[in-house]
């Protein structure tokens, strides 16, 4: 690169050159000999175009400097080594359609990372690779611009472009970048709506309901977004007031809504003429023609079977309140709006008449009194009324009634409240006691008057005066003082309230006055007793009763805790069995294994048992073998006597054995069973729990089987049982059943009580 030389040097070796600075050892080097100055890589202009390095010349033995320290700045000399970049790109643009040639889209701009001071490494030209005939870009500025005019968006909406930039001026041998543009061409309203069709057909069912859809149109418009925005409107006809028309704005549909009801019998077709008009009209395109179109929708009724409609919906009637019961207060009339005008029956929905004052003739109409009315409790009565087709009853038309009752004078007058009155002991004659008034249920229509006066009994009394104040009010006054409470504690006082009414009525209300011990100012200290009170319970009763409720409370408490603290029984009362022999277990498991059980396998194998007790009799004392632990034997069991052939065959008699011969009948009888007891208590094949056992049939299925089933300790079946009757008249009975040769029941088992 360069070499640095000391005068000091004499070229002997003794000088060394030391560099230092910028890159210094990494990128750059000297020789300390010559002090050339070496790179050591390649260098980018890019990353660092300057470097400030500082040369030494030093003693090469005592590494003193020789000569003063000098800087020298190393700049990078440029090449063209870098392309032009897009860095904003790729690009998105837009263009309206229709725009004229020349009309500028977008600029794009190239940087070149080459010096642009130093030839022509960073002078870039632009230039358009894929995007003509309809797009041009200008080489110097990047500026794109429509190459042909009136481009259409219905036609093309979208291009890609591909722009080059190039540097070195474009000459060759320069570096290029590319980048891509996209040019969206922006609707205009330059397409006017028109309808698909000219005439639409559409049916209609009269049942329609108000601000139901009758219809739907379109306009078709190319453009799209704000461009194809319209409206409809009806244009002038018989069908304005009845139908409406407004755009879906979701679809640009033209909506047509019935405003009112359609009647078949006044009008069964409709002929619709509907105009489509763009909401946003561009002036520069009004030479493309009208934006608005016309059709026509024609609408067909169909006839449905409507319900009667009554002549008046509401009705207004009047009636008196003495109406007798069938009085006739007004007829109702419906008529069938379809033209096969079908017969019509009446009737009033019982909701709105529960207690059933009112009724209805079901072929003329006439409203009539069912029962005698009251004003004062119901003034009005709202009445609905039901106009039902004969041919089809589930057309109901209906109507209202509203039936006013008016009123008569049924009501006496009576004192506004119940009045307490207190008359002082020093009260003085003509003082004032009490002013009173009145009510009365009915309702005049001039207002009420009430006249007072004190009925006769009492009119011409010596204590008390009535003046009727003429607003109906009336005063008691004294006539006389010195009152004593003592003397008589209470005056009672009838008054007679007459109304206006024609005829009048009158009531005759009873005023009580008390006698009161009264101070200076007329204020009541203690009073007389009134001879009567009102019906009720004085505060003590109360207290009692509620006393004796809250005990009866605390009383069913406590029942309900014990009750509930008392342990369930095993055994429900309700599902004890009337036998207190059988007992119904329900508890399978949770205890430990029975050791005492029945031997169930041996039950249902009575015959094998039988044949080893057989064996174990006849084999005599053979010793005592070991008494059983699992047999707690309670008393004798069933047996039965060795039959005749038995005894015959080991030497004794036809009736008893030769050992028991000499003894009397029941030491015979006791000694054999104890014998077979002992038997059967040391034979381990014997029944468990030999006792004595009471059976009785409980029923098909049993486990064990009936006893009928168990077979003698003998094999033989045919047996002679006469010997039955010498034993005595105990068994007079066994005797009779088996004696006589009777073998049949030779199986049968005796049970001994």
């Amino acid at each position: 690169m360069e070499q640095l030389h000391s005068d000091v040097d004499g070229g002997d070796g003794k000088v060394k050159y030391v560099l230092s600075g910028e890159g210094a050892a990494s990128i750059f080097t000297i020789d300390e000999n010559t002090g050339d100055i070496h790179a050591t890589k390649r260098l980018d202009r890019e990353a660092q175009a300057y470097y400030t390095l500082q040369a030494q010349a030093v003693d090469r033995v005592t590494n003193q400097p020789v000569e003063p320290r000098s800087e020298f700045v190393v700049k990078v000399q440029d090449i063209n080594d870098n392309e032009p970049k897009f860095l904003d790109g790729p690009y998105m643009a837009g263009v309206p359609e229709m725009s004229p040639l020349g009309t500028m889209v977008v600029q794009v701009a190239a940087t070149d990372a080459d010096d642009p001071t130093y030839g022509n490494s960073a002078r870039v030209i632009y230039s358009i690779i894929h995007g003509q005939p309809y797009f041009s870009v200008e080489p110097r500025t990047g500026i794109i611009r429509t190459a042909l005019p009136n481009m259409d968006r219905e036609t093309r909406d979208q291009y890609v472009l591909v722009i080059q930039a190039k540097d070195m001026v474009g000459q060759m041998g320069g570096l290029s970048g590319t980048t891509s543009v996209t040019v969206t061409l922006t609707d205009v309203n330059d397409n006017p709506p028109r309808f698909t069709h000219k005439n639409y057909q559409n049916t209609v069912l009269e049942s329609l309901p108000v601000h139901s859809v009758v219809a739907r149109v379109k306009a078709a418009d190319a453009d799209v977004g704000p461009n194809a925005e319209m409206d409809y409107r009806l244009m002038d006809g018989d069908y304005l007031g009845l139908f409406n028309i407004s755009t879906d704005e979701e679809t640009q549909e033209g909506v047509i809504v019935l405003l009112k009801p359609l009647d078949f019998e006044t009008k069964s077709s409709f002929s619709l003429r509907i105009e489509a008009t763009n909401r946003n009209i561009d002036s520069n395109f009004l030479s493309v023609g009208p934006f608005s179109d016309l059709a026509v929708v024609k609408l067909t009724v169909e006839d449905v079977n409507e319900p009667p409609v009554f002549s008046t919906p509401l009705l207004k009637m009047v009636v008196s309140e003495d109406a007798r019961m069938g009085t006739s207060i007004g007829r109702v009339s419906a008529h069938d709006p379809d033209s096969t005008n079908s017969g019509i029956r009446y009737s009033i929905d019982r909701n709105t008449d529960l207690e059933r004052f009112f009724n209805v003739d079901a072929l003329s109409g006439v409203i009539s009194t069912a029962k005698p009315l009251d004003r004062e409790a119901n003034s009005v009565h709202n009445l609905t009324l039901l106009a039902i087709e004969s041919q089809d009853p589930t057309q109901i038309g209906k109507g209202i009634a509203l039936i006013t009752v008016l009123d008569i004078n049924d009501n006496a007058p009576v004192f506004a409240i119940d009045y307490e009155t207190l008359l002082c002991e020093n009260a003085m004659p003509g003082q004032l006691i009490q002013t009173i008034s009145a009510v009365d249920k009915d309702e005049p229509p001039s207002g009420h008057r009430f006249y007072f006066s004190l009925a006769s009994p009492v009119a011409g009394n010596l204590n008390f005066t009535l003046r009727d104040n003429k607003d109906n009010t009336a005063s008691i006054l004294t006539k006389r003082g010195g009152f004593r409470r003592r003397e008589q504690p209470v005056y009672r006082l009838p008054v007679l309230i007459v109304d206006s009414g024609s005829p009048a009525l009158s009531s005759t209300n009873t005023l009580a006055l008390r006698v009161c011990d009264c101070d200076a100012d007329g204020v009541a200290m203690s009073c007389g007793a009134v001879a009567y009170t009102a019906t009720g319970l004085s505060t003590g009763a109360l207290l009692a009763i509620l006393g004796c409720i809250l005990t009866l409370l605390i009383m069913v408490l406590l029942i309900v805790t014990m009750r509930g603290r008392r342990k369930t029984p095993l055994i429900l009362e309700e599902e004890r069995d009337i036998r207190e022999n059988i007992v119904r277990y329900d508890d399978e498991g949770g205890g430990e294994e029975d050791t005492e059980a029945f031997d169930m396998v041996a039950l249902r194998n009575l015959n094998a048992m039988h044949a080893d007790l057989g064996a174990a009799l006849r084999g005599g004392g053979g010793g005592d073998p070991k008494a059983r632990r699992d047999v707690t034997p309670d008393t004798p069991t069933f047996f039965r006597y060795p039959p005749p052939q038995q005894q015959a065959s080991s030497g004794g008699s036809s009736r008893r054995p030769a050992a028991f011969k000499s003894l009397p009948d029941h030491v015979v009888f006791r000694e054999f069973i104890w014998d077979r007891l002992k038997v059967a208590d040391v034979d381990p094949s014997a029944p468990p729990y030999d006792s004595l056992q009471t059976y009785a049939f409980e029923g098909s299925g049993s486990v064990a089987e009936s006893l009928s089933s168990l077979e003698s300790l003998s094999s033989d079946s045919e047996h002679s049982y006469d010997y039955l009757s010498n034993w005595g008249p105990r068994f007079k009975k066994l005797a009779d059943l088996y004696g006589n040769g009777d073998a049949a029941a030779a199986s049968s088992v005796s049970v001994f009580s």
